[in-house]
């Protein structure tokens, strides 16, 4: 049996590995500048496209109207599809076709 901590490392490596990808699945109104997603945040009322930003290297993100940030892709997904962190985890490795434990 993986321990969570490996099975959240395994599944955040994949989905980086795409993060593009989901990134146009997620917030399609999106554009790439650099090493940046840069959309417009779907858990607001946000009119304008630059505050809500994620790292398409390290997917790292942040929306610095807020102060909401994480630090890796299943945060993200998490606080986008507003899940725990564990149904984050089992809904992107169900996505990217990941099997967990």
């Amino acid at each position: 049996m993986k321990s969570a901590s490996s099975q959240f490392s395994r599944v955040n490596d994949i989905a980086l590995s795409v993060l593009p990808s989901l990134l146009n699945r997620w917030l399609p109104d999106g554009v790439r500048v650099g090493n940046e997603w840069i959309a417009r945040n779907p858990r607001r009322i946000d009119k304008h496209k630059g505050s809500f930003k994620i790292n398409i290297t390290t997917g790292k993100w942040a929306d610095f109207a807020t102060d909401d940030k994480g630090g890796d892709v299943i945060s993200l997904a998490a606080y986008l599809c507003d899940l725990t962190q564990t149904q984050a985890l089992k809904e992107l490795a169900n996505m990217l076709g990941v099997e967990i434990e």
